[in-house]
C-alpha cells in the first residue's frame, strides 16, 4: 500500500499539484479507482456472467438448475460483488484515519450480511421449489422446513448485523438472548409450536399436501394445499379455505382419507329399514319366479320353506358382486342389523372402486335406487313414518 501511494504521490506532483492538497487529492482518486473498480465488476457480472450462466443452464435438458440460478439468486449474487470489492480495497483510501475507517467496513460488512441473507433465503426457495417437484418429496410438508431454515439464517444474520454495529462478540449476544428466552418463547409461542408440530406430522407421516382431511372442531373438510411453520390451509369442496394451526392437528384429533384413496376403493355402509311384518315365507310360486329370472343361483337352502328377507340378502349380494364398478376384492356383505322400532335394518356394506366424490355418490344412489325398486319383488316394504295421506286415508275409512 506504501509503494502505491508514493508512486501516485510522484504522479501528481509531475502533474503539478500543490503539497497542501496532495492528501485530498490522493484520498479522491484512490475513492474514484475504488468505486470504477466496484461498478466494473458488477457490469462484468450482470453484462457477461449472468447471461453466460442462463445459457448454460438452458442448454441442459435438467430443469433443477434453471431453478437454482434462477433471476433472484443470480441478482443477489450481483448485488454482493461491489461491496466485497469495498470492503477490500477501502482500507487503502484511509490508511491514517482508523476511525472513519471502522464506520465504513462496518456499513460494508452490514450490507454484506443483508445481502448474504437474502442469497441464502433465494438459494433456500430454489431449492423449495426443486424438491416440490421432486417425485418422492413433492407430497411432503417440507415448506415448514424450508421457513424453519430461513428462519436460522435471518436470525443468524441480524446477530451477526447486531454484533458489527455495537462491535461486540456474537456469542455475547446469544448469551443475553439465553437470559431472555422466556420473552422469546412467549412472543414467538405460536412459531416454535408450529415448528415441532410440523416435524412430527412429517416425521410420523401425519399429513402432506394433497391429503384430504376432516376437521370439524375448525370447519375443515377438504384437501391440504399447503403446510407451513404456523398454519395448515385446507381448501375445502366449496373452495373456502380454512387455516388450521399445525398443533392442533397434533393435539387434537383428525381424519386423514389418504389410506382409503391409496387403497383399492372407498367404503360404502348404508342401511335401509325394512317393515318387519313384510317378512314372511316364500311361497312355492315366488321361489320359481325367483329361480326363473336367476336370482337363486348361488343359494344355499335352509329347508323346505324359505324366508323371503333371506332370499333377498342373497340376491342383494349377488347384485352387488357382479356390478361393474364395486370392487368386489374388498369386504363385501349385506347383513341384518339389531331391530328398531322403526323396522329392521339390513346394511349394505362395500366399496366403491371408483374413490372419486361424484362417481362414488353416483354408485350409492344407483345402488339403492335398484334396491328400492326391487324391493316389493320379493314381498318386502320400507318402514317409514305415516305421512299425512296415510292418516287421511285412514280417516276416510
Amino acid at each position: 500500500m506504501d509503494t502505491i501511494n508514493s508512486e501516485l504521490t510522484d504522479l501528481l506532483q509531475q502533474i503539478g499539484v500543490h503539497q497542501e492538497s496532495m492528501g485530498l487529492t490522493q484520498r479522491i482518486i484512490i475513492i474514484a479507482g475504488i468505486i470504477i473498480i466496484a461498478f466494473v465488476a458488477d457490469y462484468f457480472c450482470r453484462k457477461i456472467v449472468v447471461p453466460t450462466i442462463k445459457k448454460l443452464t438452458a442448454k441442459t435438458q435438467a430443469t433443477w438448475d434453471d431453478y437454482l440460478f434462477n433471476d433472484v439468486v443470480l441478482d443477489n449474487i450481483c448485488h454482493l460483488i461491489p461491496p466485497v470489492i469495498l470492503y477490500a480495497l477501502l482500507p487503502f483510501a484511509f490508511p491514517h484515519e482508523p476511525v472513519t475507517l471502522t464506520f465504513i467496513l462496518k456499513l460494508c460488512w452490514v450490507y454484506i450480511t443483508a445481502v448474504s441473507m437474502r442469497l441464502i433465503c433465494s438459494f433456500l426457495t430454489s431449492l423449495y421449489t426443486i424438491s416440490s417437484e421432486h417425485e418422492k418429496l413433492k407430497n411432503h410438508p417440507l415448506k415448514g422446513v424450508y421457513q424453519m431454515l430461513k428462519l436460522i439464517v435471518i436470525c443468524i444474520g441480524v446477530i451477526i448485523i447486531i454484533s458489527t454495529l455495537i462491535d461486540k462478540d456474537p456469542m455475547n449476544i446469544l448469551t443475553g438472548l439465553g437470559a431472555s428466552a422466556a420473552i422469546l418463547m412467549l412472543v414467538f409461542k405460536d412459531t416454535i409450536m408450529g415448528l415441532v408440530a410440523g416435524v412430527q406430522l412429517s416425521a410420523n407421516n401425519m399429513l402432506r399436501p394433497g391429503d384430504w382431511i376432516t376437521m370439524p372442531k375448525y370447519g375443515a373438510d377438504g384437501t391440504v394445499i399447503e403446510v407451513t411453520l404456523t398454519t395448515v390451509k385446507v381448501q375445502n369442496w366449496d373452495n373456502t379455505i380454512t387455516t388450521i394451526p399445525p398443533y392442533a392437528l397434533v393435539s387434537d384429533s383428525f381424519q386423514n382419507w389418504r389410506g382409503m384413496r391409496e387403497s383399492g376403493g372407498r367404503r360404502i355402509k348404508r342401511s335401509l329399514n325394512i317393515d318387519m311384518t313384510t317378512v314372511h315365507f316364500c311361497t312355492p310360486q315366488q321361489l320359481k319366479n325367483f329361480e326363473k329370472r336367476g336370482w337363486l343361483e348361488g343359494f344355499e337352502r335352509t329347508g323346505k320353506e324359505e324366508v323371503n328377507l333371506h332370499v333377498f340378502r342373497h340376491y342383494l349380494e349377488r347384485y352387488l358382486r357382479h356390478h361393474p364398478r364395486v370392487n368386489t376384492s374388498l369386504t363385501l356383505m349385506v347383513r341384518q342389523l339389531q331391530p328398531t322400532p322403526q323396522g329392521l335394518p339390513i346394511e349394505l356394506y362395500f366399496f366403491s372402486a371408483n374413490k372419486d366424490w361424484i362417481p362414488y355418490e353416483r354408485l350409492q344412489a344407483e345402488v339403492f335406487d335398484h334396491v328400492l325398486a326391487v324391493l316389493p319383488q320379493f314381498g318386502l316394504k320400507v318402514f317409514q313414518s305415516p305421512t299425512g295421506t296415510d292418516i287421511l286415508a285412514l280417516s276416510k275409512q
